[in-house]
Protein backbone atom coordinates (compact mmCIF):
# COMPACT_ATOMS: atom_id res chain seq x y z
CA UNK A 1 0.00 0.00 0.00
CA UNK A 2 1.65 3.43 -0.97
CA UNK A 3 2.10 5.89 1.88
CA UNK A 4 0.05 8.97 2.61
CA UNK A 5 1.38 12.29 0.27
CA UNK A 6 0.64 13.86 3.16
CA UNK A 7 2.48 11.97 6.01
CA UNK A 8 5.66 11.82 3.89
CA UNK A 9 5.42 15.81 3.44
CA UNK A 10 5.15 16.17 6.80
CA UNK A 11 8.52 13.45 7.58
CA UNK A 12 10.47 15.14 4.89
CA UNK A 13 9.98 18.85 6.07
CA UNK A 14 10.34 17.81 10.07
CA UNK A 15 13.97 16.26 8.42
CA UNK A 16 14.76 19.53 6.54
CA UNK A 17 13.69 21.67 9.76
CA UNK A 18 16.08 19.32 12.06
CA UNK A 19 18.92 19.67 9.33
CA UNK A 20 19.03 23.10 9.57
CA UNK A 21 19.29 23.42 12.98
CA UNK A 22 21.52 20.64 13.31
CA UNK A 23 24.13 22.11 11.72
CA UNK A 24 27.68 22.17 12.28
CA UNK A 25 29.26 23.83 14.83
CA UNK A 26 31.40 25.88 12.31
CA UNK A 27 28.53 26.90 10.46
CA UNK A 28 25.64 29.70 11.42
CA UNK A 29 21.90 28.59 11.01
CA UNK A 30 20.36 31.67 8.93
CA UNK A 31 17.06 32.17 11.78
CA UNK A 32 15.09 33.58 8.95
CA UNK A 33 14.72 30.01 7.17
CA UNK A 34 12.80 28.07 10.41
CA UNK A 35 9.31 29.79 10.10
CA UNK A 36 9.26 29.26 6.15
CA UNK A 37 10.65 25.54 6.79
CA UNK A 38 8.39 25.02 9.73
CA UNK A 39 5.21 26.93 8.28
CA UNK A 40 3.83 23.74 6.01
CA UNK A 41 4.09 21.66 9.15
CA UNK A 42 1.76 24.26 11.26
CA UNK A 43 -0.77 24.22 8.31
CA UNK A 44 -1.23 20.85 8.40
CA UNK A 45 -2.11 21.07 12.61
CA UNK A 46 -4.16 23.76 11.76
CA UNK A 47 -6.20 22.12 9.24
CA UNK A 48 -6.59 18.68 11.73
CA UNK A 49 -8.36 20.11 14.59
CA UNK A 50 -11.72 21.08 12.20
CA UNK A 51 -14.04 18.28 12.36
CA UNK A 52 -16.94 16.87 9.55
CA UNK A 53 -18.77 14.41 8.44
CA UNK A 54 -20.47 13.33 5.73
CA UNK A 55 -20.05 15.18 1.84
CA UNK A 56 -20.40 17.80 1.00
CA UNK A 57 -20.09 19.79 -2.75
CA UNK A 58 -18.49 22.32 -1.56
CA UNK A 59 -15.55 20.90 0.45
CA UNK A 60 -16.72 17.60 -0.15
CA UNK A 61 -18.08 17.07 3.76
CA UNK A 62 -21.36 18.45 5.48
CA UNK A 63 -21.78 19.08 9.81
CA UNK A 64 -24.41 16.59 10.45
CA UNK A 65 -24.81 16.98 14.52
CA UNK A 66 -26.40 13.94 17.02
CA UNK A 67 -29.96 15.17 18.40
CA UNK A 68 -32.63 13.44 20.96
CA UNK A 69 -36.31 14.47 19.88
CA UNK A 70 -39.98 14.68 21.30
CA UNK A 71 -42.83 13.59 19.53
CA UNK A 72 -45.33 16.71 20.46
CA UNK A 73 -48.56 15.01 22.18
CA UNK A 74 -51.56 17.58 23.20
CA UNK A 75 -51.92 17.04 27.01
CA UNK A 76 -53.77 17.88 30.30
CA UNK A 77 -51.57 21.76 31.89
CA UNK A 78 -52.36 22.63 35.14
CA UNK A 79 -51.06 26.49 36.01
CA UNK A 80 -50.65 27.25 39.80
CA UNK A 81 -49.75 29.77 42.11
CA UNK A 82 -47.24 29.09 44.40
CA UNK A 83 -47.02 30.71 47.70
CA UNK A 84 -45.51 30.09 50.96
CA UNK A 85 -47.85 29.40 54.22
CA UNK A 86 -47.43 29.14 57.59
CA UNK A 87 -49.65 26.11 59.73
CA UNK A 88 -52.31 27.46 62.86
CA UNK A 89 -54.19 25.13 64.46
CA UNK A 90 -57.89 25.15 63.68
CA UNK A 91 -58.48 26.46 67.51
CA UNK A 92 -55.90 27.42 69.71
CA UNK A 93 -56.96 28.65 72.83
CA UNK A 94 -55.10 30.35 76.22
CA UNK A 95 -57.27 29.41 79.39
CA UNK A 96 -57.88 31.59 81.74
CA UNK A 97 -58.84 31.17 85.73
CA UNK A 98 -62.16 32.87 86.17
CA UNK A 99 -62.01 32.83 89.86
CA UNK A 100 -59.17 33.59 92.10
CA UNK A 101 -57.08 31.06 94.60
CA UNK A 102 -54.61 28.73 95.38
CA UNK A 103 -54.24 25.88 92.88
CA UNK A 104 -54.86 22.54 94.98
CA UNK A 105 -54.87 19.69 92.41
CA UNK A 106 -53.95 19.50 88.70
CA UNK A 107 -56.32 17.05 87.06
CA UNK A 108 -54.47 16.45 83.63
CA UNK A 109 -51.30 16.13 82.64
CA UNK A 110 -49.63 18.56 80.41
CA UNK A 111 -49.86 16.29 76.54
CA UNK A 112 -53.04 14.96 77.22
CA UNK A 113 -55.95 14.84 74.72
CA UNK A 114 -59.17 16.61 76.51
CA UNK A 115 -63.16 17.17 75.59
CA UNK A 116 -65.06 20.22 76.05
CA UNK A 117 -66.30 20.24 79.97
CA UNK A 118 -63.44 17.99 81.31
CA UNK A 119 -61.93 19.30 84.67
CA UNK A 120 -58.53 20.66 84.46
CA UNK A 121 -57.57 22.21 87.78
CA UNK A 122 -58.92 22.90 91.04
CA UNK A 123 -58.88 25.45 93.35
CA UNK A 124 -59.48 25.76 97.05
CA UNK A 125 -62.94 26.70 97.68
CA UNK A 126 -62.96 26.50 101.49
CA UNK A 127 -64.04 30.33 101.59
CA UNK A 128 -66.71 30.17 99.05
CA UNK A 129 -68.42 26.87 100.44
CA UNK A 130 -68.48 28.82 103.59
CA UNK A 131 -70.08 31.77 101.78
CA UNK A 132 -72.77 29.70 99.46
CA UNK A 133 -74.00 28.08 102.74
CA UNK A 134 -74.47 31.37 104.24
CA UNK A 135 -76.34 32.75 101.33
CA UNK A 136 -78.34 29.87 101.47
CA UNK A 137 -79.56 30.23 104.70
CA UNK A 138 -80.30 34.09 104.19
CA UNK A 139 -81.98 32.89 100.86
CA UNK A 140 -84.37 30.48 102.72
CA UNK A 141 -85.00 33.07 105.23
CA UNK A 142 -86.00 35.75 103.25
CA UNK A 143 -88.05 33.24 100.93
CA UNK A 144 -90.25 32.19 104.22
CA UNK A 145 -90.62 35.83 104.74
CA UNK A 146 -91.70 36.85 101.68
CA UNK A 147 -94.28 33.85 101.85
CA UNK A 148 -96.19 34.83 105.22
CA UNK A 149 -96.31 38.13 104.35
CA UNK A 150 -97.59 37.37 100.87
CA UNK A 151 -100.67 35.32 102.59
CA UNK A 152 -100.95 38.12 105.49
CA UNK A 153 -101.36 41.14 102.52
CA UNK A 154 -103.26 38.74 99.99
CA UNK A 155 -105.56 36.70 101.77
CA UNK A 156 -106.31 38.43 105.40
CA UNK A 157 -105.52 42.18 103.79
CA UNK A 158 -103.08 42.79 106.91
CA UNK A 159 -100.21 45.38 106.46
CA UNK A 160 -99.03 47.39 104.18
CA UNK A 161 -97.92 47.05 100.37
CA UNK A 162 -94.69 48.41 100.93
CA UNK A 163 -94.11 45.77 103.72
CA UNK A 164 -95.51 43.40 101.09
CA UNK A 165 -92.94 44.36 98.51
CA UNK A 166 -90.30 44.70 100.92
CA UNK A 167 -90.35 40.92 101.36
CA UNK A 168 -90.69 40.05 97.88
CA UNK A 169 -87.71 42.15 96.40
CA UNK A 170 -85.68 40.58 99.64
CA UNK A 171 -86.35 37.46 98.95
CA UNK A 172 -85.60 37.77 94.89
CA UNK A 173 -82.25 39.49 95.98
CA UNK A 174 -81.24 36.24 98.78
CA UNK A 175 -81.84 34.18 96.14
CA UNK A 176 -79.59 36.15 93.37
CA UNK A 177 -77.11 36.36 95.64
CA UNK A 178 -77.11 32.39 96.17
CA UNK A 179 -77.05 32.20 92.71
CA UNK A 180 -74.13 34.56 92.42
CA UNK A 181 -71.64 32.58 94.81
CA UNK A 182 -72.64 28.94 93.64
CA UNK A 183 -71.68 30.38 90.26
CA UNK A 184 -67.92 31.70 91.68
CA UNK A 185 -68.05 28.18 93.53
CA UNK A 186 -68.32 25.91 90.58
CA UNK A 187 -65.78 28.23 88.90
CA UNK A 188 -62.96 26.63 91.06
CA UNK A 189 -62.70 24.17 88.90
CA UNK A 190 -60.82 25.40 85.79
CA UNK A 191 -62.46 23.13 82.53
CA UNK A 192 -61.56 23.01 79.26
CA UNK A 193 -63.79 25.27 76.61
CA UNK A 194 -62.39 23.03 73.52
CA UNK A 195 -61.74 19.52 73.01
CA UNK A 196 -57.77 19.07 71.80
CA UNK A 197 -54.54 18.96 73.14
CA UNK A 198 -53.28 20.41 76.53
CA UNK A 199 -50.43 21.78 75.22
CA UNK A 200 -49.20 23.68 78.19
CA UNK A 201 -49.45 24.43 81.77
CA UNK A 202 -48.74 27.76 83.79
CA UNK A 203 -49.68 26.90 87.14
CA UNK A 204 -47.86 24.28 89.55
CA UNK A 205 -49.81 23.04 93.09
CA UNK A 206 -49.58 25.89 95.38
CA UNK A 207 -50.05 28.42 93.18
CA UNK A 208 -51.84 31.55 93.68
CA UNK A 209 -53.71 33.01 90.96
CA UNK A 210 -56.36 35.07 90.49
CA UNK A 211 -59.22 35.74 87.88
CA UNK A 212 -57.58 36.91 84.19
CA UNK A 213 -54.53 34.51 85.26
CA UNK A 214 -53.55 32.65 82.23
CA UNK A 215 -53.47 29.15 83.57
CA UNK A 216 -52.91 26.48 80.49
CA UNK A 217 -52.72 26.29 76.23
CA UNK A 218 -55.21 23.26 75.04
CA UNK A 219 -54.71 23.59 71.23
CA UNK A 220 -56.59 21.51 68.42
CA UNK A 221 -54.58 20.62 65.27
CA UNK A 222 -57.23 18.73 63.46
CA UNK A 223 -57.82 20.04 60.80
CA UNK A 224 -55.31 22.76 60.68
CA UNK A 225 -55.22 25.90 58.74
CA UNK A 226 -52.74 27.35 56.04
CA UNK A 227 -52.32 30.84 56.28
CA UNK A 228 -50.71 32.77 53.28
CA UNK A 229 -50.61 35.74 50.54
CA UNK A 230 -51.45 35.77 47.31
CA UNK A 231 -50.03 38.54 44.85
CA UNK A 232 -52.51 40.59 44.07
CA UNK A 233 -52.24 40.15 40.28
CA UNK A 234 -54.15 36.81 40.63
CA UNK A 235 -57.17 38.36 42.03
CA UNK A 236 -59.56 37.27 39.45
CA UNK A 237 -58.32 33.84 39.03
CA UNK A 238 -57.79 32.49 42.89
CA UNK A 239 -61.13 32.34 45.04
CA UNK A 240 -62.91 30.16 47.81
CA UNK A 241 -62.83 26.45 46.84
CA UNK A 242 -60.53 26.82 44.50
CA UNK A 243 -57.71 23.53 44.93
CA UNK A 244 -54.58 23.42 46.19
CA UNK A 245 -51.90 21.14 46.80
CA UNK A 246 -49.71 21.50 49.83
CA UNK A 247 -46.07 19.84 50.74
CA UNK A 248 -43.69 20.23 53.56
CA UNK A 249 -39.83 20.45 53.17
CA UNK A 250 -39.55 18.51 55.99
CA UNK A 251 -42.15 15.93 55.08
CA UNK A 252 -40.69 14.62 51.97
CA UNK A 253 -42.26 12.97 49.34
CA UNK A 254 -45.77 13.31 51.05
CA UNK A 255 -48.25 15.64 49.55
CA UNK A 256 -51.63 17.04 50.17
CA UNK A 257 -54.83 18.13 48.88
CA UNK A 258 -57.16 20.97 49.78
CA UNK A 259 -59.57 23.63 48.82
CA UNK A 260 -59.48 27.15 49.77
CA UNK A 261 -61.93 28.03 52.70
CA UNK A 262 -61.08 31.46 52.75
CA UNK A 263 -60.06 34.43 51.06
CA UNK A 264 -59.70 37.91 51.93
CA UNK A 265 -61.47 40.64 50.49
CA UNK A 266 -59.34 43.29 50.63
CA UNK A 267 -55.13 43.58 49.62
CA UNK A 268 -53.13 44.66 52.13
CA UNK A 269 -51.45 47.65 51.24
CA UNK A 270 -47.47 46.76 52.95
CA UNK A 271 -46.71 43.87 50.26
CA UNK A 272 -49.75 43.83 48.17
CA UNK A 273 -51.25 40.60 48.70
CA UNK A 274 -54.48 39.18 50.21
CA UNK A 275 -54.69 36.31 52.19
CA UNK A 276 -56.25 32.61 51.85
CA UNK A 277 -56.70 29.81 53.94
CA UNK A 278 -56.63 26.51 53.16
CA UNK A 279 -57.83 23.76 55.78
CA UNK A 280 -56.34 20.49 55.65
CA UNK A 281 -57.32 16.88 57.90
CA UNK A 282 -54.89 16.49 60.38
CA UNK A 283 -55.82 13.10 61.87
CA UNK A 284 -52.51 11.77 62.73
CA UNK A 285 -50.80 14.93 64.22
CA UNK A 286 -48.01 15.15 61.94
CA UNK A 287 -48.15 18.44 60.59
CA UNK A 288 -47.47 20.76 63.28
CA UNK A 289 -48.91 24.62 63.91
CA UNK A 290 -46.14 27.07 62.70
CA UNK A 291 -44.74 24.80 60.05
CA UNK A 292 -44.07 26.22 56.64
CA UNK A 293 -45.73 25.17 54.19
CA UNK A 294 -45.27 25.16 49.94
CA UNK A 295 -48.58 25.59 48.71
CA UNK A 296 -49.82 25.43 44.85
CA UNK A 297 -53.21 26.94 44.36
CA UNK A 298 -54.69 25.62 40.78
CA UNK A 299 -55.26 28.49 38.83
CA UNK A 300 -56.29 27.46 35.18
CA UNK A 301 -56.23 24.45 33.79
CA UNK A 302 -55.60 23.50 30.04
CA UNK A 303 -57.07 20.90 28.04
CA UNK A 304 -55.36 19.35 24.79
CA UNK A 305 -52.45 21.63 25.30
CA UNK A 306 -48.93 21.84 23.34
CA UNK A 307 -46.33 21.53 26.05
CA UNK A 308 -42.62 20.80 25.70
CA UNK A 309 -39.79 21.23 28.06
CA UNK A 310 -38.41 24.33 29.62
CA UNK A 311 -34.80 23.57 27.75
CA UNK A 312 -36.16 23.11 24.29
CA UNK A 313 -36.77 26.58 24.20
CA UNK A 314 -34.21 28.59 22.61
CA UNK A 315 -34.31 32.53 23.40
CA UNK A 316 -33.02 34.84 20.95
CA UNK A 317 -33.98 38.76 20.15
CA UNK A 318 -37.28 38.54 19.00
CA UNK A 319 -38.54 35.99 22.02
CA UNK A 320 -38.32 32.01 21.52
CA UNK A 321 -38.11 29.12 18.83
CA UNK A 322 -37.71 26.13 18.86
CA UNK A 323 -36.04 23.15 16.53
CA UNK A 324 -37.96 20.89 14.44
CA UNK A 325 -37.19 17.73 12.60
CA UNK A 326 -38.01 17.52 8.84
CA UNK A 327 -36.88 14.99 6.35
CA UNK A 328 -35.78 15.91 2.86
CA UNK A 329 -35.77 13.18 1.15
CA UNK A 330 -32.87 10.62 2.57
CA UNK A 331 -31.63 14.06 4.63
CA UNK A 332 -33.16 14.93 8.53
CA UNK A 333 -32.76 18.53 8.84
CA UNK A 334 -33.78 20.72 11.49
CA UNK A 335 -36.21 23.72 11.00
CA UNK A 336 -36.26 27.21 13.10
CA UNK A 337 -39.55 27.56 14.76
CA UNK A 338 -40.94 30.52 16.44
CA UNK A 339 -43.06 30.35 19.27
CA UNK A 340 -45.18 32.04 21.24
CA UNK A 341 -44.54 30.35 24.98
CA UNK A 342 -47.30 30.65 27.83
CA UNK A 343 -46.98 30.65 31.44
CA UNK A 344 -44.49 27.45 32.70
CA UNK A 345 -44.80 24.70 35.41
CA UNK A 346 -42.52 22.17 36.78
CA UNK A 347 -40.19 22.32 33.88
CA UNK A 348 -42.61 22.29 31.35
CA UNK A 349 -43.96 25.21 29.02
CA UNK A 350 -47.43 26.25 27.65
CA UNK A 351 -47.23 26.52 23.74
CA UNK A 352 -49.86 28.70 22.21
CA UNK A 353 -49.03 28.95 18.57
CA UNK A 354 -46.16 27.65 16.61
CA UNK A 355 -46.05 24.17 17.33
CA UNK A 356 -48.58 21.70 16.28
CA UNK A 357 -48.99 17.62 17.58
CA UNK A 358 -47.25 15.13 16.06
CA UNK A 359 -44.10 17.06 14.80
CA UNK A 360 -41.10 16.34 16.72
CA UNK A 361 -39.31 18.76 18.46
CA UNK A 362 -35.35 18.43 19.61
CA UNK A 363 -34.77 18.56 23.44
CA UNK A 364 -31.11 17.73 23.39
CA UNK A 365 -28.48 19.45 21.02
CA UNK A 366 -30.91 22.35 20.25
CA UNK A 367 -28.13 24.89 21.59
CA UNK A 368 -25.99 23.41 18.61
CA UNK A 369 -27.79 23.54 15.68
CA UNK A 370 -29.41 26.37 13.47
CA UNK A 371 -31.55 26.24 10.47
CA UNK A 372 -31.38 23.53 7.54
CA UNK A 373 -28.52 21.78 9.57
CA UNK A 374 -28.36 17.63 9.15
CA UNK A 375 -29.11 15.91 12.09
CA UNK A 376 -29.02 12.64 13.11
CA UNK A 377 -31.45 11.38 15.49
CA UNK A 378 -29.67 8.98 18.09
CA UNK A 379 -33.24 9.32 20.56
CA UNK A 380 -36.98 9.63 20.21
CA UNK A 381 -39.01 10.16 23.34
Amino acid sequence: MEPDIMTIDVKETTMKARRAIRRAPDEKADPRLLPLLLLPLFGFWGCGGAQAEGPNPENGYTRVINVEVLRVQPSTFTEVVRLTGTIQANRDVMISAEEGGVVREILVDKGSRVSAGDALFRLDDDLLLAQVDQARALSAMAEETWERRKRLYEEDDVGSELVYLEAKYAAEQAAANLRLLEERLERTVITAPIAGVLDSREIEIGSMVAAGTPVARIVDANPVKITAGVPERYAADVAVGARAMVSFDVLPGEEFSGTLSYAGAAVNARNRTFPVEVVLPNPGGVIKPEMVANVSVVRRTYGEAIVVPQEALVRTEEGYIVFVVQEDGEDILVQARPVEAGPGQSNEVLIRSGLEAGERLVVVGQQSVASGDHVNIVAER
